[in-house]
């Protein structure tokens, strides 16, 4: 399996920021649409952001818009999601993942075929 593994996690305060990381090892995410995905405590996974693999395409859920910002640096192979004015309720583990796919991205977690460990966030006064 493809490994992913995500960076830049911690605990903020809110209104503080936050960049993610998601790189790859053996394999380059160049031909991958990545995705950013959340889980807070008892809650089911969502989607966060995700950016597609060559046209420009990026997505985000409502609540994370004009604060969050994905974006690629294929020479770094490697994924970020700038996270400012942070809320409490944008506390859970974030996960990256990475799907195969021509156009576009999307929050089908089912398309999904490869997925890192996870990184905390938590902001909290």
């Amino acid at each position: 399996q493809l490994q992913l593994v995500e960076s830049g996690g911690g605990l903020v305060q809110p209104g503080g920021s936050l960049r993610l990381s998601c790189t790859a090892s053996r394999f380059t995410l160049d031909y991958y649409a990545i995705g950013w995905f959340r889980q807070a405590p008892g809650k089911e996974r969502e989607g966060v952001s995700c950016v597609s693999r060559s046209d420009g395409t990026t997505i985000y859920v409502d609540s994370v818009k004009g604060r969050f910002t994905i974006s690629r640096d294929n020479a770094k192979n490697t994924v970020y999601l700038q996270m400012n004015s942070l809320r409490p309720e944008d506390t859970a583990i974030y996960y990256c993942a990475a799907e195969w796919r021509v156009r576009g991205c999307g929050f089908l977690t089912s398309g999904y075929e490869n997925w890192g460990q996870g990184t905390q966030v938590t902001v909290s006064s």
